[in-house]
């Protein structure tokens, strides 16, 4: 009987003649149900008086510049779980398999697999009865070179060429860098990584000028990327008005930045936009610290550096005593810092909403480790799904605009009185939020760009 079955490796190269796709390099999965197809700009559509969905699919991993036109018979509409434990509803087609000399039909999904390695997942349905599976092997039905790929896809539709776009930052490791680089080149941009600590100035009413290492001049670039960490807001904003001077567009601008990182101001200019935040106090001198405590409804209380990020700088006191010490103690060091009530139904949850040009495109629900209050992924914080109310989306979308930023990250609190706003954040990590979302961030920070220059 396996003498009958195609032997599949790991990886392998597959074509679907009906949709016009001549080769497609997919992970073989016998770990995964449903066989799974990338696929954009979906849309159902009556054809013949049936139902048919239409949709394009970049079949080159890392290359959005070739892109094909595809429709197909719809069978089904399904919820998908996928490993993260996202569930999505995805449409259904019926077409044929054509894998080494093979030929047979398959259902798949149709979903976007931007963030994923691979644009086609074989699962086991697609498999039984005609497939034996090595792990230990790829490729054993031969895979194409560079320039085959080239020649099978030189009559398929070139996407647009791209704009010339720079990520200010900081360090190119990080996720959240690599991922907006990634996420740039695949939709057919120019990047590149410019750090903050290589890029200098010249100030000229003529001839404003931002110079890189080797005296290289940054000129004839589309759009920043500014991702500023808080140790270096000062500068990264000043680096971030220069390319303003020089009528480039900034993702989010020099001001919003500036006054997101000062809590006390971010939080007044909240409230003026009618945005409620926990009861907050803030007092220069320890003379005035019992009635600060008061003024937040006792201990226990959250004391916060105002220069603080990632949950660095925020005590949670629990009784008045401590408060009164750790309050004292930070003003010993002549810090300047904000009292907070304590929303202790909140449980040591909050909810990060991922806001991209008016709109949350993602949430998450992130809970603090056992025996902690802060429930930052950077702290040990888990993350999951977590549906946002209405209420809650409308604070984050207001809470982005009053602050005038293009992305944020929004953290929202669940209190007995309603949601509450905790804190905005202009340079928002995609770790935590991409991985349990399944969603592809970065990809839709670089659709922001797209969109100011009328490119989507």
């Amino acid at each position: 009987m396996s003498q009958n079955k195609v032997i599949l490796g790991s990886e392998e190269w597959c074509s679907f003649p009906e949709l016009g796709i001549p080769t497609i390099k997919a992970r073989v999965d016998s770990g995964a149900k449903t066989s799974a197809l990338h696929a954009i700009n979906i849309a159902p559509f009556i054809k013949n008086e049936a139902n048919w969905v239409k949709f394009d699919i970049n079949p080159i991993q890392n290359n959005l510049k070739t892109v094909i036109h595809c429709e197909a018979p719809l069978v089904d509409k399904r919820i998908v779980k996928s490993s993260s434990g996202f569930r999505e509803q995805r449409y259904v087609i019926k077409t044929n398999l054509k894998i080494g000399e093979s030929i047979w039909p398959i259902e798949m999904t149709l979903t976007n697999r931007d963030s994923m390695g691979f644009r086609m997942l074989l699962g086991r349905e697609a498999m039984s009865g005609r497939v034996l599976v090595d792990p230990e092997q790829k490729y054993l039905l031969g895979q194409p070179t560079a320039e085959s790929l080239k020649e099978l896809y030189k009559n398929s539709e070139k996407a647009s060429s791209g704009l010339r776009i720079g990520l200010l930052a900081s360090n190119p490791d990080l996720y959240s860098n690599k991922r907006i680089m990634e996420a740039g080149e695949m939709r057919g941009h120019e990047m590149h990584f410019l750090n903050i600590k290589e890029c200098y100035m010249k100030l000229d009413a003529k001839t404003p000028e931002i110079h890189y290492r080797g005296g290289k001049i940054l000129n004839q670039f589309d759009a920043i990327i500014p991702r500023i960490r808080p140790s270096i807001t000062f500068y990264g904003c000043a680096l971030t008005r220069q390319f303003e001077a020089l009528k480039v567009f900034c993702l989010n601008s020099s001001t919003a930045i500036t006054q997101s990182r000062d809590k006390l101001y971010s939080l007044q200019l909240l409230l003026n936009h009618g945005v409620d935040i926990p009861t907050t106090g803030f007092a220069n001198s320890p003379l005035d610290t019992n009635d600060l405590i008061k003024m937040v409804g006792g201990s226990p209380l959250i004391v916060k550096l105002l220069e603080g990020t990632q949950g660095k700088g925020v005590v949670l006191a629990e009784t008045k005593k401590a408060a009164e010490s750790v309050i004292n103690a930070f003003k010993s060091l002549n810090a300047n810092i904000l009292v907070q009530e304590f929303i202790k139904e909140a449980n040591g949850k909050d909810i990060r909403c991922f806001v991209i040009d008016g709109k949350v495109v993602a949430a998450i629900q992130r809970e603090a480790m056992p025996g902690e209050f802060r429930a930052n992924i950077h702290l040990g914080g888990t993350a999951s799904i977590i549906k946002v109310t209405s209420e809650e989306k409308r604070i984050a979308i207001k809470a982005a605009k009053a602050m005038d930023l293009k992305v944020a990250g929004v953290d929202i609190i669940r209190s007995a009185k309603g949601p509450l706003l905790l804190e905005v954040n202009s340079s928002p990590g995609l770790e935590g939020i991409e991985g349990a979302t399944n969603k592809d961030i970065a990809g839709e920070m670089i659709k922001a760009i797209e969109k100011n220059f009328k490119l989507v």
